[in-house]
């Protein structure tokens, strides 16, 4: 059986990845589409 440590750290390792997959998802995914860009709303 795995030490307590080990499982903890796995799981805080599985957590953050999915927190970055996910943004990373949100980010250049099709959600993106939604997105605005604040530079080109204001050109003078």
């Amino acid at each position: 059986m795995m030490d307590t440590a080990t499982i903890f750290s796995i799981s805080i390792g599985a957590v953050v990845i999915a927190i970055t997959g996910y943004s990373l998802y949100l980010s250049f995914g099709p959600p993106s589409a939604e997105l605005n860009d604040p530079f080109e709303d204001h050109e003078d």
